[in-house]
């Protein structure tokens, strides 16, 4: 019997055709989504990813408040132009702990995967004030009053815990501590800080915004940002793939 002769069924049959499709995407289905419900995680455990700090994340919930992903994305797309322009690709489990994850798809302003590091606190700091006091083609609008605002760490300790309900490796004693630790992070000279460290060995701690006196929202934002992209070494890819 010739191969024609085999599927000429499914060829002339309209029903027969359409059992066989079920049939096909049923298998396929099964294929592709039953592993996911005996899988712990889909995402590749990754060395150096940790959950924000209490103040990294307080700054997180005030970038999504300000609508700053409706400029910029955190998506690293693996194409030569990306690659040159903001550095190595991103990595799912860079955006493991976000709720909701920050990629975005519009790019008024340049990505910010890679942002942490790039510029010092005091050029994020004049930057959010006055964008075109630095890019003078910037259309970005300006956050003063970020400066002003003492940040809420009532805020903070509901954000954490928060996140921590919904699956956020927090441990117990950096919940209960998050409403001081956003302050210690900021805080460098204080005894508090000495004990944020022993919870955050990896966190960086020091004075964001260049105002001492107080802890704000300009200090969250800026550490939020500096955090962006340094977690991972990506050096430790890049060798793997040179060794394949």
């Amino acid at each position: 019997m010739s191969v024609w002769a085999k599927h000429k069924i499914f060829e002339k049959n309209t029903f027969v055709l359409l059992i066989g499709i079920l049939v096909a995407v049923s298998v396929g289905g099964i294929v592709e989504i039953a592993p996911l419900f005996y899988l712990k995680s889909t995402i590749e455990k990754t060395e150096g990813m940790r959950p924000y700090t209490p103040l990294e994340l307080a700054g997180r919930e005030i970038y999504v408040r300000e609508g700053c992903y409706t400029c910029h994305s955190q998506m690293i797309r693996p194409m030569r132009d990306e690659l040159e322009r903001y550095g190595h690709f991103s990595l799912a489990a860079e955006s493991m702990y976000d709720h909701p994850f920050q990629w975005g798809s519009k790019r008024t302003g340049p990505d910010l995967a890679r942002v942490g590091g790039k510029y010092s606190d005091a050029w994020h700091v004049e930057h959010l004030i006055n964008p075109r006091s630095l890019v003078p083609a910037s259309i970005m609008p300006g956050y003063p009053f970020l400066a002003n605002n003492r940040l809420d760490t009532r805020d903070v300790a509901q954000h954490v815990a928060t996140n921590s309900l919904i699956g956020v490796p927090y441990t117990e004693e950096q919940v209960n501590s998050a409403a001081r630790d956003a302050l210690a992070q900021a805080t460098p000279d204080s005894d508090a800080a000495f004990e944020f460290e022993e919870r955050w060995p990896t966190a960086t701690i020091r004075d964001f915004d260049g105002n001492p006196g107080e802890v704000t929202e300009m200090d969250a934002l800026v550490a939020y940002l500096q955090m962006l992209g340094t977690l991972v070494d990506f050096s430790i890819y890049d060798n793997q793939a040179n060794l394949r």
